[in-house]
């Protein structure tokens, strides 16, 4: 079943489990290799030479993970975790001989990124002679891939189908300085906020004095506003969880006029949302960007498509007046100080100040 054999000064063992071949360093001494040979058949023997003790089908296993994500995680944190293991399915095709969670070595991770990595590209990296043209996926993405995977196959280790994790020591890609976000100028607010219509001005007007996401936005209801406070709590709600967690969010004067005149002139048998941007408990996914473009068109403002740029506005200018980053990274609801960052660039002058704040020199 195996043998051993001595390179050097030193003995190595080399058995296959399962079809693989295993090769391992032992010792110095031939009677160490060759007790380690016995104990390695006998662990074979009983299945429990560092791989599972039943082959468990990658299908089974992914379908499994789903399930367990679905009843642990928000739904579109599932949605993602399903959208990379459908890349890692469909790399597989490539891979016939991959079929059990034991098949998956930290060699097919690095196939799966060089796969990721390349337009058309089989599980060598290879370009195919496809006939559609398929963007690689860029450097944070297969990196956040890799991290699913890990912790995909941590569930495995966990319920016992495999010893090691495949991505233990896979070196993740090198992410290019990302470019700074797009935000609005004070005078392209203005000039956005004009060109609202009534219906809409309220909801638009709060993105850019919350700096909420459009998730959040849509799920506020009038129970997480507190006027006398002047505080709006993200919070979770049945079906539905902040991103990074609950947070409160300060209410400034002009917003508090707004929405003391929603609250003011809105009708008991409404909704409990805040902002009817909800139909029978369903969001409407696309309303509001393309209501957003609709707007910056009539308003005559350039390269204003999505949503998130109003939270990029909202974090932009607090950071131009002076505000410093960690308050904004708990405003904005970031879990990682690196995200709010991206902003620093804008407080150029703040930064500045602070050094000359030192009591020495």
């Amino acid at each position: 079943m195996g043998t051993i054999y001595k390179r050097g000064d030193v003995w190595y063992l080399d058995i296959r489990v399962n079809g693989r071949r295993v090769r391992r360093r032992v010792g110095k001494t031939k009677r160490i290799a060759e007790l380690a040979l016995r104990d390695a058949e006998v662990k074979v023997a009983r299945e429990e030479f560092g791989f599972s003790h039943a082959r468990v089908p990658l299908r089974e296993f992914f379908e499994s993970f789903l399930d367990y994500s679905w009843a642990t995680h928000r739904p579109t944190t599932t949605d993602r975790y399903r959208a990379v293991i459908d890349h890692f399915r469909e790399f597989l095709l490539g891979m016939p001989k991959v079929n059990c969670v034991s098949d998956v070595s930290p060699e097919v991770i690095d196939r799966f990124k060089v796969f990721r990595k390349s337009p058309n590209g089989n599980a060598t990296g290879v370009q195919t002679d496809g006939n559609e043209s398929t963007r690689p996926a860029r450097a944070r993405t297969i990196n956040f891939e890799i991290d699913t995977l890990r912790l995909v196959f941590n569930l495995a280790i966990k319920w016992g189908y495999i010893r090691e994790n495949p991505t233990k020591g896979i070196v993740k890609l090198r992410v290019e300085e990302s470019k700074s976000p797009r935000f609005l100028s004070v005078e392209e607010c203005r000039r956005f906020l004009d060109a609202c219509p009534s219906d809409l001005y309220a909801v638009y007007y709060t993105f850019l004095q919350t700096g909420m996401r459009k998730a959040e936005l849509e799920n506020l209801t009038w129970a997480d506003v507190d006027l006398e406070r002047r505080q709006i709590a993200i919070r979770r709600k049945k079906g539905w969880q902040p991103k990074t967690g609950e947070r409160e969010i300060p209410i400034s004067d002009g917003l508090l006029k707004l929405l003391r005149r929603l609250h003011r002139i809105r009708d008991c048998g409404d909704s409990d949302y805040v902002f009817a941007v909800k139909t029978s408990g369903k969001t409407i996914h696309n309303y509001l960007r393309d209501e957003l473009i609709r707007i910056a068109k009539a308003a005559g403002i350039e390269n204003l498509t999505k949503v998130h740029t109003l939270r990029h506005t909202f974090a932009s200018h607090l950071v131009m007046q002076g505000v410093d980053l960690p308050t904004v990274q708990k405003l904005m609801g970031h879990s990682d100080i690196s995200t709010t960052m991206v902003y620093a660039h804008l407080a150029p002058d703040h930064l500045s100040a602070a050094v000359n704040k030192l009591p020495f020199g």
